[in-house]
C-alpha cells in the first residue's frame, strides 16, 4: 500500500482528503495539533487499520518512521478569525511548517502537494484571477499574515522544486464549503447558516456587492487528487467559477433555511477582497476536471450537517481558546 501524510487532518478538508485516499487504497497518516482542528472530524476514522493519527505541530521538527511516498501539507489557520488571533502561528506554519515538510519529502523522496489559496490574489486587480497574476496583496494589513504565509509557502516550495528536483504540486483553492466545516468561523456560509440557525439577522460587510464563488468540498477534493498524481508542479486554481454577490447569497440562505430574518449591513473589513472567481482552464486542461455540484445541492447537503449540530455547538462563539499560542 502507498502511505500518505496528511497534515491539518483534523480539519475541514484535511479530514475529506483523510477519508477520500482511504478509499482509494492509500495507507494514511493524519497529522494535526488541534489549533483549529477538531476530533470529531477523525472518529470515524479511530478503528480503521489503514488510518493512523499523530498529534503534532508541524512547526516543530518532524519525525515518520519507514517509507512515504506522498505528503499533503493542509495544517493552516483558514479563517480570519483564527488568523487574526493568532497571526504569528499563521505565519510559522506556512514558513516553518513548509520548510520541515519540504525537507521530509527530500528525505524519503516523496511527492509532496502544499495547499496554497486564492488569498494569494489578495484584493484582486484582474477578473477572474487565473494562475499567471500576481497578485495585489497588503503585505503590512491584518490579512497579510495568512496572505503572504501562503504567497511564501508557494516561493519555498518552487526552490525545493527547482533547487532540490523535488516533486511538487500546488493548489490554489477557492472558496469550499461542504460538511465538518466550523460553525461560526468567520467564513461566509458557517457565519449565515448559524445566524439562521439561531434566528438572528444575517450580516452583510460592505454594500454586500462583493463576490465569491463557492466549491462543494467532493469537488474540490477531486479536483486536489488529480493534481496531486498530475505531472503539473505549478499552482493550479481549484474551485467553482459560478460567481455570487454575497447579498444574493444571503437572499439565498434565507430561503433555503426557511427563515423570516432580514440582512443587516455592517463596514467592510480592511482588505476584504471585492471579488473572487477562478479561472479554471488550467485545471480542465491538465486534470480533466470542473466542479460537478450545483450550489444549491452542495448548501442542501451543508445545511443538514449544520442543523445536526448541538445547540452547544451552535451557539459556541470561539472554538479554541487560543491563549497557549499567543507567545508562540
Amino acid at each position: 500500500m502507498k502511505k500518505v501524510l496528511i497534515t491539518g487532518a483534523a480539519g475541514f478538508l484535511g479530514s475529506h482528503l483523510c477519508d477520500r485516499f482511504i478509499s482509494e487504497g492509500y495507507k494514511v497518516m493524519g497529522m494535526d495539533n488541534f489549533i483549529t482542528g477538531d476530533k470529531k472530524n477523525l472518529r470515524h476514522l479511530e478503528s480503521n487499520p489503514n488510518f493512523e493519527f499523530i498529534e503534532h505541530d508541524v512547526t516543530q521538527f518532524i519525525k515518520i518512521e519507514g517509507e512515504l511516498d506522498y505528503i499533503l501539507h493542509f495544517a493552516s489557520p483558514a479563517s480570519p478569525i483564527d488568523y487574526l488571533k493568532i497571526p504569528i502561528q499563521t505565519l510559522k506554519v506556512g514558513s516553518l511548517g513548509t520548510h520541515n515538510l519540504l525537507g521530509l519529502a527530500k528525505a524519503k523522496k516523496a511527492r509532496i502537494l502544499i495547499a496554497s489559496t486564492s488569498e494569494v490574489y489578495g484584493d484582486p486587480l484582474v477578473h477572474p484571477q487565473s494562475e499567471d497574476y500576481y497578485g495585489n496583496v497588503n503585505t503590512i494589513g491584518p490579512r497579510g499574515v495568512y496572505d503572504e504565509a501562503k504567497r511564501f509557502q508557494e516561493s519555498i516550495t518552487m526552490a525545493y522544486h527547482r533547487f532540490h528536483g523535488l516533486e511538487t504540486r500546488i493548489v490554489r483553492i477557492f472558496n469550499t464549503y461542504g460538511p465538518r466545516m466550523r460553525l461560526n468561523d468567520g467564513r461566509v456560509i458557517p457565519a449565515f447558516m448559524g445566524q439562521a440557525l439561531r434566528g438572528e439577522d444575517l450580516t452583510v460587510f460592505g454594500d454586500g456587492m462583493q463576490t465569491r464563488s463557492f466549491c462543494y468540498v467532493d469537488d474540490q477534493v477531486e479536483g486536489i487528487y488529480r493534481l496531486l498524481l498530475s505531472d503539473y508542479a505549478y499552482p493550479v486554481n481549484i474551485g467553482n467559477p459560478n460567481e455570487i454577490t454575497i447579498k444574493d447569497f444571503a437572499e439565498e440562505i434565507i430561503k433555503l433555511t426557511g427563515t423570516a430574518q432580514k440582512v443587516v449591513y455592517k463596514d467592510l473589513p480592511v482588505d476584504d477582497p471585492m471579488q473572487r472567481r477562478p479561472d479554471i482552464t488550467l485545471a480542465k486542461k491538465l486534470l480533466g476536471w470542473e466542479p460537478k455540484t450545483e450550489r444549491a445541492e452542495g448548501m442542501k447537503i451543508t445545511f443538514d450537517y449544520f442543523k445536526s449540530l448541538s445547540k452547544e455547538e451552535l451557539y459556541k462563539r470561539d472554538h479554541k481558546d487560543f491563549k497557549r499560542y499567543i507567545n508562540k
